[in-house]
């Protein structure tokens, strides 16, 4: 097969999404398929994949921009000056598929008319959400894909009567994250204490701050949170006022996330509505237990083997954290166990075969 994959950041970023679907183009390139990428960064060495480039801006110089229909977010905006360089670079009778999780300009420009031919049939992954996929308002409306990846079973409930769907979790790399001894010194973080770590993006839906509020509860714990977004500022004001000498936040190379979970006693994530949550079985794979939210859909995801809970409370959440420490023991070896069946060649196995699929129905 010869697959295409495009996203703004890819090769430029190490964010979730781009880390998901870079693992994935990697795990099917080495597994024999054509595969080519079209993102943001430079060429790098060794990929098992052919890197085309077409620019962007970053979404940290777009923060302050107005936000109008289509154009709701940063995100957005980043995603609209990728689109001109991802015209050029597409060349729909090079490719027998395409794959994103990025709307609309992506998506518009994949599923584009192809003068004199038929362009490849697109699937899109409900990395960050099954939204486009369901909605019928404003620019939604033009949303459109021959196969939608399902992260979680809550997608695939309310979206396989519409679209050729299949359910699919995200990965890890097995081999990176696991467990291993703690690297505090060299990462400089407090070498006394308990250290939370939360991973996320510094956005209003990721609660940073909620965690803030409740690591205050936990007396002698440090948070560090590693991560970047338009919430920093307020984060960090609140983590003065209320976690003085107890905080630090930082962004750290993808290559050095195993160290930094290896490195916490405890994970926690407070979104409510994670698409997957990567951060989830990396965490587990490196040994860290894990705090979040209780939902169906974190459970799909961790089963028994963390500590979840209705987050809205600061304090439960310290309970629950103060919870997870006591319980690293037990938690410990089954959250590395169960990481262990998010391995990217048996999530990329099931990729090969939906994509395939894909192909012959529009064959």
């Amino acid at each position: 097969m010869r697959i295409l994959f495009a996203l703004p950041g890819f090769h430029r970023f190490e964010r979730g999404a781009e880390i998901a679907l870079l693992s994935l183009a990697t795990e099917l390139g080495r597994a024999g398929e054509q595969v080519a990428v079209i993102g943001s960064g430079i060429p790098r060495a060794d990929t098992p994949y052919r890197f085309i480039h077409a620019g962007s801006v970053r979404r940290e110089k777009l923060e302050r921009l107005p936000r109008v229909p289509v154009l709701r977010s940063e995100t957005g905006w980043e995603e609209a000056t990728f689109a001109p360089g991802l015209l050029r670079a597409y060349r729909p009778h090079d490719h027998d598929v395409t794959v994103t999780c990025s709307f609309p300009f992506t998506n518009w420009v994949l599923r584009r008319p192809v003068l004199g031919g038929r362009r490849p049939p697109h699937v899109f992954v409900t990395q960050n959400g099954d939204w486009p996929a369901i909605s019928d308002d404003a620019e939604y409306r033009s949303f459109g894909c021959e196969g939608l990846v399902c992260t979680n079973p809550d997608y695939l409930a309310r979206n396989r009567d519409r679209w050729r769907c299949s359910l699919i979790p995200n990965g890890i790399d097995a081999t990176r994250f696991t467990p291993g001894a703690p690297e505090r010194a060299r990462l400089g973080l407090p070498e006394q204490g308990p250290v939370v770590l939360m991973v996320s993006a510094l956005i209003a839906s990721k609660r940073v701050a909620d965690g803030v509020r409740a690591v205050a509860q936990l007396p002698g714990a440090h948070l560090v949170v590693a991560g970047d977004g338009p919430e920093r500022d307020a984060v960090d004001r609140l983590a003065g006022e209320l976690l003085p000498g107890r905080f630090r936040r930082l962004t750290v190379a993808a290559a050095e996330m195993p160290a930094l979970y290896r490195s916490a006693d405890v994970f926690l994530h407070l979104s409510k509505e994670e698409s997957f949550g990567n951060v989830f079985i990396e965490a587990l794979g490196c040994g860290a237990p894990v705090v979040g939210h209780d939902s169906d859909r974190l459970r799909w995801i961790v089963g028994d083997d963390a500590v979840l809970l209705d987050t809205s409370d600061p304090a439960a959440v310290a309970r629950a954290l103060g919870e997870a420490i006591a319980r690293r023991e037990t938690l410990v070896p089954r959250g590395v166990a169960r990481a262990a069946d998010f391995a990217w060649p048996r999530v990329a196995a099931q990729y090969r075969d939906f994509l395939a699929e894909v192909i012959a129905a529009a064959r």
